[in-house]
Formats: structure tokens, sequence, C-alpha cells
């Protein structure tokens, strides 16, 4: 490329592969119920897709999943342009069943292009607060999108101490 083609580039950031973010949701953030047009009607895209893990549906009317320890490829940060850049910078992780009582979780990957607008507002939802006490962490696991594997965020409960385990891997409003 010539220096005099510079003006040719596209410089619109939403177009830059660097920014587009993947998140797996199982709850409330899915189509269908309270959080979704808050939080997510400016998705790109919405796809079904699984993840291995337990789900939970909580005493306080939402769910919570937990992953294995050995899934997890990377951890959130308070840089959303950076846990994009780290999504973009991983290939296609594998996708086995783990070892343990662990269930196919069914929901949504969405695709986010303006990961510094679409991020903070779901962390905050999701009380995550990185290098802080959070409610949910965020996790990138492997997602199973269309028989294709793809890293993907989707936020973690450490330790669920209560609620009732959906064997089913779905979610849905109690």
């Amino acid at each position: 490329m010539n220096i005099g083609d510079t003006a040719k580039l596209n410089t619109n950031p939403e177009d830059a592969p660097e920014t587009i973010l993947r998140l797996f949701v199982y709850g409330t953030l899915k189509r269908g119920y309270w959080n979704h047009q808050r939080f997510c009607a400016q998705a790109r895209s919405i796809e079904p897709a699984v993840v291995w893990g337990r789900l939970y549906h909580l005493n306080a009317g939402f769910p919570a999943l937990e992953v294995p320890e050995g899934l997890i490829l990377a951890r959130g940060t308070a840089d959303p342009l950076a846990d994009a850049r780290k999504q973009q910078g991983i290939g296609a992780p594998r996708f086995g069943r783990p070892t343990g009582d662990w269930d196919l979780i069914h929901g949504e990957l969405m695709t986010f292009t303006d990961p510094q607008r679409d991020l903070p507002p779901i962390d905050r939802l999701e009380g995550f607060r990185p290098g802080g006490h959070s409610m949910y962490q965020r996790v990138m696991v492997a997602v199973l999108c269309k028989r294709t594997s793809i890293p993907a965020w989707t936020y973690r409960m450490p330790r669920v101490e209560t609620g009732t385990r959906l064997d089913s891997g779905v979610w849905h409003r109690a």
C-alpha cells in the first residue's frame, strides 16, 4: 500500500475486528426477558449456543452459572477493548465434555460491536467488579454455536450456595 492510499482505509471503529465482543447469556439478558431490551438491544447478532457448566435458579429469581475452572480461557478486566482484543486473539478453543458432573447449558451468543459502550452497563448489572468483590465473574469460555467452537465471555458465579440446579441446562422465568 502506498502512503497516498491511506485515505481509502476504513477508520470506522465499529468495523474494526478488534472491537467485536461476543457474550454468552443464559438468563435475564436473553431475548424475551426483562434485561434484554435495556442491555442487549444493540447486539449485532444473537444466535443459540451452548456451554458446559451447571445452571441454577436462585431464590432471588434469576439464574447462576458455574463453569469448570479448567475451561476458563481468560478472566475479565476493567478494560472492555483489551478484553475484546484478548477474545479475538484466541483461536477455536476445544469444546470437549469436561470431567465431572457438568451439563450443556443453553443460551444465546450475542455479538457486540462497541465493547466500551456495551460491556460496562452489563458488568454493573451482573455485579462484576474486576479486582474487587463480585457477585458474578466475567470469564471467557468455549461456546458452541452452529457446530463451531468460539471463545466468548460469560458471567459465572464462583460458588452457588443456594438455589435449584437445572439439569435441563435451560433457565426460564419462574
